[in-house]
Formats: structure tokens, C-alpha cells, sequence
């Protein structure tokens, strides 16, 4: 026989029949497991890649450029000064790269809020707050990498010379077998035609005499992941044709192909296939249309950071709002430097 009249002690004020789990539990203590489950830190990978320079004070900072000179044989009893075609005359140009206005995370805690709440919040904030302006950085710089590279305003891409007009100017190369504009590479085809794209990338940057240290490639994770699954990449991985001990098909790692160092950024998929619109505050460019665009190849001095603020985060408490305001921070501006360091894999026109 059922019993009748059970005192529940889950219930609140006797709410509900006990064969009810939500009502019949109600009362009782939800343990604290200890474990604050926070969005994944998305990989930001832009930052050591590139020239930085930090200022003390100032707007913009400037990055001289010297051209090339020439060399002549002699003729016997001419005078070097007085016949002009032994005369170098090396020309100067600038690069200025301009501080943009001071980019924000921001968030509010209620003081109430925090008092109710068992577990703490701003350690989590505070490194969401920085993880939110590492992003963003990380996407203005593989916009400015582009640019670098090609000028994508318009419908194609027009390779931009360099201020100095004896240097060489950048490297564009296209295709259409690379597939669709913002597909990413998906067959073993495709991997094989990015492959030979990066040893003639490599190519053109030695005829440019771009150094052979501090080469990267930037490629999203789909790409990347293809490329290791791929013949061709199973080639980059074995140690018989590429020896980098960091290499391993098991941990899906390629160290590097045709000597660009190859980077995989969660942050490319959003830039890469997309038209990113300029944001209004900043003083340099980080857009265009990248429809086309399937990676960006560069060498370390193609691009650099102007730093006047450093990443900082400042947490006050605010009477009149009885909570405390956390504001993560940073005042830099991102350009272009030398346009022969900079290469673009895309899709034709």
C-alpha cells in the first residue's frame, strides 16, 4: 500500500507530487563542482611573426627605406665624380605607420551579482577581455599581410609597388584550380597545385633577395589539415625529403614547405574568402575584398606592429553603478613595409 502524507523535503512549500524530479528536488543544494567551463581560447598566432616597434610618445612611427645601387667598370683616366654613370644616386623613400585609437573590451559586474554568485568571474573575464583584443589584432594583421601583398580594394588584385621604385615589388599567384572563391582547399589536386604555388613563391622571394630565414605561410586549419592528409603532404612530413624533427603525421604537424614555416590560424577562415570592411577608428587599411584569397606567404620584415600602448587591463569600482568596470586595452597601428616579403596564393579573377 502507498504511503500518503510524505513530508518532502526537496519540495518547496510542498509543491508538487513525488514523482515529479524538478519539483521534489527543488530545494536541495546544487554542489559546486569546481570547474568553470569557459569558451575556448582561440589560437592567436599573427603577434611574433612580424616587425614591432614600441614608442614613447607620438602618433606614427617612421621605417626608412634605401633603394639600391649600381656598379660600372672603370674606364682608364675617367674621373668617378665627374661622369655621371658611375654615380650611384640611391633613393630614399618612407614607410609611416600611423597609431590607430585606443581598441576596448569591456565588461560590467554587478556588485549583487557577485555577491550572489559561488565561484569567481574576473579572472575569467579579464583573460576574455584580452583574448577579445588578441583576436582582433590577429585579424587587422593578416589583413595588412594581404595588402602587403596585393592591393584588394577592387575586383582584382593590382600588386602594389613599393615606395622606393628600384625594389622589387610584391608577389601574386593565382589559379583556377585552387577551386571556388572562400573554398578552401579539399583535394588531393589542389594540394599538389599549393605545393608547386609555394615553391615558386620560394623562388620569387630568392630572386628578390628576400632573406631565407623568417618565411611563414598562414593557412586556415581545413587547408592545413588537407594538406597533411594528402599525398603531397605525407611527402612534406617524411624525414627522407623534409628532416625537421618536429614533423609527425601522428600529431598532424608539417614544420614547413619550400622553406616557408607553415602556420595553421583559427582567425584566417574569417579573412580569407570574406570582404572585411575597415573599422571606422583606425588610421591604416586591414580590409578589402578577400574573396579570392586561399593564403598569404611573407617574410618577417613584409609587415610591422607601431606600439604605443601595450595590452593592459584596469578594473575600478564604480560607486554611482555599485559594481566594477573591467576594460582591457591597447594602442597600436599595423602597416605595410616592404612589399617584396609578401606573397598571395588566390583564386583567378
Amino acid at each position: 500500500m502507498a504511503v500518503t502524507g510524505i513530508s518532502l523535503t526537496g519540495q518547496i512549500n510542498g509543491a508538487g507530487a513525488n514523482v515529479n524530479y524538478a519539483t521534489d528536488n527543488a530545494m536541495f543544494l546544487k554542489v559546486f563542482s569546481g570547474e568553470v567551463l569557459q569558451a575556448f581560447e582561440t589560437a592567436t598566432v599573427m603577434k611574433p611573426l612580424h616587425m614591432v616597434r614600441t614608442i614613447s610618445n607620438g602618433k606614427s612611427a617612421q621605417f626608412p627605406l634605401t633603394g639600391i645601387a649600381s656598379a660600372s667598370y672603370h674606364t682608364p683616366g675617367e674621373d668617378l665624380l665627374s661622369d655621371g654613370s658611375y654615380i650611384s644616386a640611391i633613393k630614399h623613400a618612407e614607410k609611416v605607420i600611423t597609431i590607430d585609437d585606443l581598441l576596448t573590451a569591456t565588461t560590467f559586474i554587478d556588485k549583487l551579482d557577485e555577491a550572489k554568485n559561488h565561484y569567481d568571474v574576473r579572472s575569467i573575464y579579464s583573460s576574455e577581455l584580452g583574448r577579445a583584443l588578441a583576436r582582433e589584432m590577429d585579424k587587422h594583421l593578416i589583413g595588412v599581410a594581404i595588402n602587403t601583398a596585393a592591393d584588394f580594394t577592387g575586383a582584382d588584385p593590382a600588386p602594389i609597388n613599393s615606395a622606393v621604385t628600384d625594389l622589387p615589388s610584391s608577389t601574386v599567384l593565382e589559379s583556377n584550380l585552387l577551386g571556388a572563391n572562400g573554398a578552401d582547399l579539399t583535394t588531393d589536386a589542389q594540394v599538389a597545385q599549393f605545393i608547386d604555388m609555394m615553391f615558386e613563391m620560394a623562388a620569387n622571394f630568392d630572386e628578390k633577395n628576400v632573406p631565407s630565414e623568417d618565411r611563414y605561410v598562414v593557412v586556415t586549419p581545413q587547408t592545413y589539415y588537407t594538406i597533411v592528409n594528402s599525398p603531397e603532404g605525407k611527402d612534406l612530413i617524411n624525414r627522407d625529403y623534409n628532416p625537421d624533427p618536429s614533423n609527425s603525421f601522428v600529431n598532424a604537424q608539417i614544420a614547413s614547405v619550400a622553406g616557408f614555416r607553415m602556420i595553421r590560424s583559427n582567425i584566417a577562415p574569417s579573412v580569407y574568402g570574406t570582404t572585411v570592411t575597415n573599422p571606422t577608428a583606425t588610421q591604416n587599411s586591414y580590409g578589402g575584398n578577400f574573396s579570392r584569397v586561399k593564403a598569404i606567404a611573407f617574410q618577417k620584415q613584409a609587415f610591422g606592429t607601431v606600439k604605443l600602448l601595450d595590452l593592459a587591463m584596469e578594473s575600478e569600482y564604480e560607486i554611482r553603478l555599485q559594481g566594477h568596470l573591467m576594460v582591457a586595452k591597447y594602442a597600436m597601428g599595423h602597416g605595410s613595409l616592404r612589399h617584396e616579403c609578401a606573397g598571395l596564393i588566390a583564386t583567378a579573377p
